[in-house]
């Protein structure tokens, strides 16, 4: 190993990696310059290198404790306890704890007590309380060392029995009530009608972050300004309690008639969702609702409020008050408040509708370069995006445009962002899915300026990582859904089903890709899992029956090899997954059976968790995110509609023959598996 690889190694950035098992490809050393540099590290001429080498090394054998050390509960004491030399002290300075503890006491002397050589925690007291501490050592020959101590409960929290639910992109679904898109009354609305009607036990939803205003502003929810506060344009304005006293009754009414219109260009015009739109209504109305007097107990919730988010709410404020002339700094803190508050609601609607879990929400991967988020302390990589490599579905690789967090800062501040940004969605989640889950372990780094297919893979202390999402999911009593789609290390499957964090699987990608290829029988599927026929980005299960999608990436130019044999691929496959539905005696005739027989093997599988798409129970046959395009179609900006094309309400849908047929059909056989005890939970 050259000495530029052996410097990218004690940084955690990859010289070669592996798409497949028998694939390796290097990574050209540009790249690994040029993510090295933005780690702080220069390495532009060979006697550089060597000196950052050698700094790096004598640091890395003279130090007494990594910068981070993980305690699951129930399990042995960190290895590097056990290693220090004879007769180290260890204490636990001030510590951030979970459970019983009171936030912020100290627990000096509680964690363990080095007394001899390799015994630093083994022979000595009880696991810490759960939390995480500040661990300070000091060996005899007089070196001090000191290190973040994550102490978390050894798997996080489960969701008991099977549970079946549905997936909605929040937006797409207008009631008689949104203002243009739908909103957090509709998500209440939906949860007490699937919960009530159907046994619906979770409603998923896309990631409801902050978005970067912008003429017009990017629809994309998985590009946000800041992922740990929520974006007031789904507020429900008539479910503001200052509504019914606001003193300008007229201008709400105009402003409200208008949003009617916008619902109705939708709706009934054929018209995509306008958001730049619907949010400068919202926000006009907002402005007056603002002005209104607010009782004492409100304003003492508003004031609580803010004084717990703190300094990070302060900063996302002035944020959006640079970018809003109309509006300051409280007001945006108002606005934050408002939708954190209607988010709770729509938890406890869904809570009160019978679902066990509730409201999942979804937590992207990253952040817009010039969002809020990357504001206050340096924590984002300059320089470089988070994207993905070459695979099956993306020759070319992907570039996000998301500024990745650097590990070394991040593990310097004891993970207190994440765990900040975890806090506030579980603040209003029943559960929580983690975009793109793999990111915990490591991101793909794509040097300004370079195609994605010349990045390289970056890593993040994943044990770390993962005992903060387990730690703060457990302080939330809710579960955790990983998205584990693509190329997923089989270590890092393990990890995570190890502390309970469930995959996504997604039927058509369930193969045996180890052995003939074929569809996997309902029993060999994993349990620990959401699984479901298609996503966001994926056609939805009408297109992919009837290979619209197909004749749809062909009119983009998106295929990458000559359509006839993209057609012939496509029908192949979804031939075979017919032949097995009708192996298991599931009726295939029609589309309509076709489409609950997709449904009924989810079902026959062993999988926790089953969610249906919600544009499958209406037959709608257009993606909401068509991967590669931008304005070549209208990505995050299309509402739910039927077979036809033709628009659907909220009560459209409960009204809808197709929609309850197909949601019966998933409670009567939610509780059915095939699946033998053992059956294989990676």
């Amino acid at each position: 190993m050259d000495d530029l690889a052996r410097l990218a190694a004690l940084h955690g950035v990859a010289t070669t990696y592996q798409p497949a098992e028998d694939v390796t490809v290097r990574v050209p050393e540009a790249t690994v310059a040029a993510v090295l540099r933005q780690l702080g590290v220069d390495c532009d001429t060979p006697e550089a290198v060597r000196r950052h080498l050698a700094e790096a090394e004598r640091e890395a054998a003279h130090r007494l404790l990594p910068p981070v050390l993980v305690w699951w509960a129930g399990s042995e004491p960190p290895a590097e306890l056990a290693a220090l030399p004879p007769g180290t002290r260890i204490r636990l300075e001030g510590a951030e704890v979970t459970g019983d503890e009171v936030e912020g006491d100290e627990v000096e002397g509680r964690g363990p007590r080095a007394e001899a050589a390799g015994d630093s925690g083994r022979e000595a007291g009880r696991v810490p309380p759960l939390g995480v501490h500040r661990l300070v050592a000091e060996a005899p020959d007089g070196r001090t060392g000191d290190a973040t101590l994550i102490v978390a409960p050894e798997r996080a929290p489960g969701g008991g029995g099977r549970v079946h639910g549905v997936l909605v992109q929040l937006y797409s679904l207008l009631s008689e009530r949104s203002w243009g898109m739908g909103d957090l009354g509709d998500l209440a609305a939906l949860a007490r009608w699937a919960g009530r009607a159907h046994g619906v036990g979770f409603v998923q939803v896309n990631p409801l972050h902050a978005a970067v205003p912008g003429k017009p502003t990017d629809p994309s929810p998985y590009r946000p300004s800041s992922r740990r506060f929520p974006d007031p344009v789904h507020l429900r304005i008539e479910d503001v309690p200052e509504y019914a006293d606001c003193p300008d009754r007229e201008a709400l009414a105009e402003l409200a008639g208008r949003g009617a219109e916008l619902r109705r260009d939708v709706t009934e015009k054929g018209a995509l969702i306008d958001r730049d739109a619907v949010w400068e209504l919202k926000r006009r109305a907002l402005e007056l609702l603002y002005a209104a007097p607010r009782t004492p107990e409100r304003e003492a919730g508003y004031r609580r409020f803010c004084a717990e988010q703190g300094a990070a709410l302060d900063r996302h404020a002035a944020w959006c008050a640079d970018r809003d002339s109309a509006g300051g700094a409280d007001f945006h803190r108002w606005l934050v408040w408002l939708t954190d508050t209607q988010l709770a609601a729509a938890q406890q609607a869904a809570r009160e509708a019978g679902m066990p879990v509730g409201i999942v929400h979804d937590l992207a991967v990253g952040v817009h370069p010039q969002g809020s988020d990357t504001l206050g302390p340096p924590l984002y990589a300059k320089g470089v995006c988070v994207g993905a490599p070459p695979d099956a579905f993306n020759a070319r690789g992907q570039d996000w445009g998301l500024p990745p967090w650097r590990p070394d800062r991040l593990a310097a501040t004891g993970y207190a962002p994440f765990r900040a940004l975890l806090r506030g969605v579980f603040r209003y989640a029943g559960a929580l899915r983690i975009d793109h889950v793999m990111g915990l372990f490591r991101l793909w780094w794509i040097p300004e300026g370079a195609p994605p297919a010349d990045g390289t893979y970056v890593s993040y202390d994943g044990e770390a990582m993962l005992a903060i999402l387990v730690l703060e999911a457990h302080r939330a009593g809710a579960p955790v859904i990983g998205e584990d789609l693509g190329t997923v290390e089989p270590r890092v499957r393990e990890a995570l089903a190890r502390r309970g964090v469930l995959g996504t699987s997604v039927l058509w990608f369930e193969r045996d890709w180890a052995g003939d290829g074929q569809p996997l029988s309902p029993e060999a599927w994993r349990a620990d899992c959401l699984a479901t026929a298609t996503t966001h980005d994926l056609p939805p299960t009408a297109a992919k029956l009837a290979g619209g999608h197909v004749e749809l990436r062909d009119r983009l130019g998106l295929l990458t090899r000559p359509v006839e044999e993209e057609r012939a691929q496509d029908a192949t496959d979804t031939a075979q997954w017919l032949d097995v539905l009708e192996g298991l005696g599931l009726d295939t005739k029609g589309e309509e059976a076709a489409v609950r027989a997709l449904y009924g093997f989810l079902l026959r599988t062993p999988a926790r968790m089953v969610g249906v798409w919600l544009p499958d129970a209406v037959g709608d046959r257009r993606p909401q995110n068509l991967p590669g395009t931008w304005d070549q179609y209208p990505n995050w900006r299309l509402p739910l509609a039927d077979s036809a094309g033709r628009p659907l309400t909220l009560e459209a849908l409960a009204a809808s023959p197709r929609a309850n047929a197909l949601l019966s059909a998933v409670r009567e056989g939610a509780g059915a598996r095939t699946a033998p005890p053992g059956a294989r939970r990676v």
